[in-house]
């Protein structure tokens, strides 16, 4: 080859590859990264028709991804085994392929029908794409056939190409399979949010717990704003949690907020961001609560402690559904459901003039009354055992059960912290506890009162000793039924002790039968 047309062909190949490198920053999707390619090959090298076949990671086939110059059936029709015709050899051979006459040589099969094999001026090649040793597919290109073509050029240029591409192809499904990944994380989470929160999880069985499920499942699938009332640790965040996750916006973002737990100067910025340089500090702009809830649902709790300035705006959200940043002119459209919650008398805040009416009137659309522990006793021991069943798998324990005298301890305490108390008051009695049931001793002293059951440590030596030999012939009778022999055996003494002990404590061994 002469200089000048060496050099001309060296310029045509840079300006390829610059080109398809300059396309490959331009796009982030393949097909159009990969179209601009084969349109860039065809300016380049007079090419009349291109394609991109991709074996599939599922089966020994190939197929056209993109083409240049084929119609949209012939794409169809581009399918091939894996060493069937010159794109299926080269796919498994991973070696490049020229056929100067298409219409000469019996192993290409114009499986497309795009091209008149009457004809003596097309010439066909086609290089693997790979990445690494792995072969991913074929780059293949018909050019019109003259004596002055250099063949080998040709596929060196497109070997090059090709290489280039099946590094873009390895790094898309790379990033594909991660996105899948992540889709199929956050379905899982979606699913197990869903499952932790669903009203069905809320443990109750009282009167007063149905009225609260029946109110949860009428007022779930509307975007009514729920005022949720109740005592702290009665569970009125379980409650919000049911019912978003229960509605039509279960998929949209949950967003909480402690109102009384952050500054009065702050809440404001919290709830609605801010620009700029709208205060000191404020460096950034920052989006507010409601903003990144768009769509799903924000929980307010300790609605009742918030100040006046910010009370008057959150009465603009739910009334216009639009607010503004703190230092900013953008009006901000919001599509939010409000779920707010407090433990205050809303109604005496409003006499005294620290709340406002109207903001009442428009939160308190659909109230949900959560009672306290001390008014639903039937719900105690059911508390208590899901509680016991939980700490004792994260702590590693097998306590199965909770003794006849710390049940009646725990069902004659008021629980002034509700739910939440005796949440607290189990998880201490697992990490106390080394045996395989809850005793009375393992409850904290406050369930122990004066006038009721005083602790093992103020009782007489001879009165804690009954209680502890009580406890144990207890629990043996109840494992065994009742039956006082199997019980002397559980406790390894002999059934004349056990029955002096029974009839000293005044224990009913048929009542456990």
């Amino acid at each position: 080859m002469p200089v000048d047309q060496a050099l001309a062909r060296k310029r045509q190949e840079l300006s390829v590859l610059y080109e398809v490198s300059s396309a490959l920053g331009s796009s982030f999707d393949l097909d159009d990264w990969l179209h601009r390619v084969l349109l860039c090959l065809a300016d380049q090298l007079g090419m009349t028709r291109g394609a991109v076949a991709l074996a599939s990671p599922y089966a020994e086939e190939v197929q056209i991804e993109v083409s240049y110059g084929l119609s949209p059936d012939e794409v169809r029709r581009g399918r091939y085994q894996f060493g069937e015709g010159i794109t299926g050899r080269v796919v498994a051979s991973g070696e490049p392929a020229v056929v100067p006459n298409i219409g000469r040589d019996p192993l290409f099969l114009n499986r497309t029908l795009s091209r008149d094999l009457s004809r003596a001026d097309i010439s066909f090649l086609c290089v693997p794409i790979r990445s690494g040793s792995e072969v991913l597919g074929a780059l293949s290109v018909d050019r019109l056939f003259n004596e002055d073509i250099q063949f080998e050029e040709d596929i060196r240029l497109l070997t090059i190409v090709a290489t280039m591409i099946g590094q873009a192809v390895k790094m898309h499904r790379l990033v594909e399979d991660e996105r899948q990944k992540l889709t199929a994380e956050k379905d899982r989470l979606q699913a197990d949010l869903q499952r932790k929160f669903n009203v069905t999880n809320i443990i109750g069985n009282s009167k007063a717990m149905h009225q609260v499920f029946a109110m949860i499942a009428q007022v779930a699938k509307s975007n009514a704003t729920v005022l949720i009332r109740g005592e702290s640790g009665t569970g009125k965040e379980l409650v919000a949690h049911a019912i978003h996750y229960n509605s039509p916006r279960a998929k949209k973002p949950f967003v909480k907020i402690n109102c009384s737990a952050i500054p009065e100067t702050l809440i404001e910025s919290e709830l609605f961001g801010h620009e700029k340089g709208a205060f000191t500090g404020a460096v950034a702009r920052k989006p507010g609560k409601f903003e990144i809830a768009e769509g799903g649902t924000i929980f307010l709790d300790e609605i009742g402690d918030v100040n006046a300035s910010t009370q008057v705006k959150l009465l603009r959200v739910l009334q216009e559904k639009e607010f503004e940043r703190v230092g900013g002119w953008e009006t901000i459209k919001g599509n939010v459901r409000v779920i707010a919650a407090t433990n205050r008398n809303l109604e005496d805040a409003m006499v005294q003039g620290v709340f406002r009416e109207d903001l009442y009137y428009r939160l308190n659309v659909f109230p949900i009354y959560m009672p306290p522990l001390r008014e639903r006793k039937t719900d105690i021991l059911l508390l208590a055992e899901h509680f016991l069943e939980q700490y004792a798998r994260e702590n590693g324990k097998e306590i199965r059960r909770i003794t006849t005298p710390a049940i009646d301890m725990l069902m004659r305490y008021h629980w002034p912290g509700n739910v939440r108390e005796l949440e607290n008051c189990l998880e201490r009695a697992v990490l106390l506890c080394e045996e395989p049931a809850i005793h009375s001793y393992h409850l904290p002293a406050t369930l122990q009162t004066a006038d009721e059951t005083r602790s093992a440590v103020e009782l007489p030596f001879e009165e804690a000793v009954r209680h502890f030999e009580t406890d144990l012939i207890v629990d043996a009778l109840k494992a065994v039924r009742g039956n006082m022999r199997k019980a002397a055996e559980r406790l390894e003494t002999t059934p004349r002790i056990l029955g002096y002990k029974v009839h000293k404590y005044r224990i009913e061994p048929r009542r456990y039968r």
